[in-house]
């Protein structure tokens, strides 16, 4: 046990707690990089992740990160006692895993909880999502991880009313449904609270489109008012905290792409099972381009979302769409936001694939929640939204969470052209997504493209394909000649 004199070092560390040591004063306890000390000042302790500086702390002192030190209420000229701590259960059973074998209830359990109260490092963290990806999760493991995140996450309790949800598996630029399914489903009568995500690699999520629109930084108290007076909402799920321990998972899956089936299966369903949901709509787009690629892995997965479904009480319906072009004409949160309005207000020039797949969506939830015989879900969905029932639901909504005035548009448009007439034989969602990104979405919401043209439309030379949106002179400059070298479109 040693004492030492604390340093405050002015980076944050994120989730965990990091101290550092001089080297010498490191091999004195045989400490090494990663190890785990327990630090504490009087009554405030605190186990933290070792990093080792050749030459960044003195000898004698300990380096204390923003969130460690704040943790200790640390000042100047204190001494902070450090020790070793011992390893957190839940390591034997990421090895466990990594070796292959099956986890209890217990041993999933252990593990989640040292995931939310920040136990484990981000490299044994990754280690846990390896070994789920080369072994695997079977149903059990899967059924059993999706209530340990649900169990140490927040929740929202509804009593015994029914709730709907619905999930897309992703892929799709665009595809901004939600945002019409929701205020057609409550206008109905039926409850559907929504949690949605950000963009990661993406130009937009469902929580940055409706951003554009409405707070999505809502707490749970508000957000079960919102949803027990109006039927329904659409917010940024990180902002309630409902799965904390999935958020940490996809952080560390993030940078190799990593989704292993059942850790994607328990982090959808958890967000699911936390709203109290008991029958839940979920889309496949199925395509080259996409997640699922061929109608026998959708169906794989289609079939593993029932079986799950079932274990924890949820009644799930799977449906497979068309993930071969964007959905809607706007990619990146504003355009998106004004294709949902357009939607919604029945305008002449709404994007009619938002439109049809919307209601085909809000139509089967019609009929899961009992507001539709089989068969005229579709009608009644239309109806609704017809009359102007949805957009006066969706204004409910957004009034309800935080109106927020709209941006506006960007002041940079280049016009991407076709090189010749034909016909759109191919659209590579990938390019286009990228060109939005670059352009500067989603952190600027005007940016994006605005699309002219999809699959299987006929065109002139000189014709618009679609447009690049940007408020930044370099953004716009860059997309530009992106999009010369790889325009993201085949006319043939």
């Amino acid at each position: 046990m040693l004492k030492l004199i604390p340093n405050r070092i002015e980076i944050r560390s994120g989730n965990q707690y990091i101290v550092l040591l001089n080297e010498t004063t490191a091999h004195i306890l045989d400490l090494h990089i990663g190890d785990r000390v327990k630090v504490k000042n009087g009554k405030y302790e605190a186990t933290a992740i070792l990093q080792i500086s050749e030459d960044g702390i003195k000898d004698g002192h300990i380096g204390l990160y923003m969130e460690a030190w704040k943790e200790l209420r640390a000042r100047r000229g204190q001494r902070i006692t450090l020790s070793l701590a011992d390893k957190p259960l839940a390591t034997k059973y990421i090895r466990k895993k990594l070796d292959g074998g099956r986890l209890t209830t217990e041993e999933i359990d252990e593990i989640i909880k040292d995931v939310t109260d920040d136990n484990l490092s981000d490299i044994e963290l990754t280690y846990f999502v390896s070994g789920c990806y080369i072994h695997g999760l079977d149903n059990h493991e899967t059924a059993e991880l999706t209530k340990s995140i649900v169990k140490h996450g927040s929740k929202l309790d509804f009593g015994n009313r029914l709730v709907l949800d619905k999930h897309c598996i992703g892929g799709v630029p665009g595809n901004r449904t939600t945002m019409v399914v929701i205020p057609i489903v409550t206008a109905a009568g039926l409850l559907m609270p929504k949690t949605s995500s950000r963009a990661i690699t993406s130009p937009a999520g469902t929580a940055d489109t409706m951003e554009v629109l409405a707070n999505v930084k809502n707490e749970a108290p508000k957000l079960t008012k919102i949803a027990e007076k109006i039927g329904g909402f659409i917010t940024w799920g990180g902002g309630v905290d409902l799965a904390a321990a999935d958020d940490h998972m996809i952080k560390v899956r993030h940078p190799l792409s990593l989704d292993p089936e059942g850790m994607l299966l328990a982090s959808i369903m958890a967000k699911k099972h936390s709203v109290g949901a008991k029958r839940c709509l979920i889309d496949i787009p199925v395509g080259e381009q996409v997640k699922v690629q061929d109608i026998r892995r959708a169906k794989h997965l289609r079939a593993r979302f029932i079986q799950i479904g079932k274990i924890l009480g949820i009644k799930v319906k799977v449906i497979f769409s068309n993930g071969e072009q964007p959905i809607g004409n706007g990619i990146g949160p504003l355009l998106e936001a004004q294709d949902v309005m357009k939607v919604l207000a029945n305008a002449p020039d709404a994007p009619a694939d938002l439109r049809e797949k919307s209601l085909y969506m809000a139509g089967i939830l019609l009929e899961l929640g009992g507001k539709a015989m089989s068969g005229f879900g579709y009608r009644k969905a239309k109806k609704i939204l017809k009359k102007g029932q949805a957009l006066e639901q969706m204004n409910k909504i957004i009034d309800a969470q935080g109106r927020k005035r709209l941006p506006k548009n960007a002041s940079l448009i280049y016009k991407v052209k076709s090189g010749k007439e034909g016909k759109v034989s191919y659209i590579n969602n990938k390019a286009i997504s990228r060109l939005a990104r670059v352009a500067g979405a989603p952190l600027d919401a005007a940016a994006g493209i605005y699309l002219r043209k999809k699959l299987g439309d006929t065109v002139k030379k000189n014709e618009v394909l679609y447009e690049i949106h940007s408020n930044n002179a370099d953004r716009a400059e860059f997309s530009k000649d992106m999009s010369k070298k790889e325009s993201g479109y085949t006319v043939k």
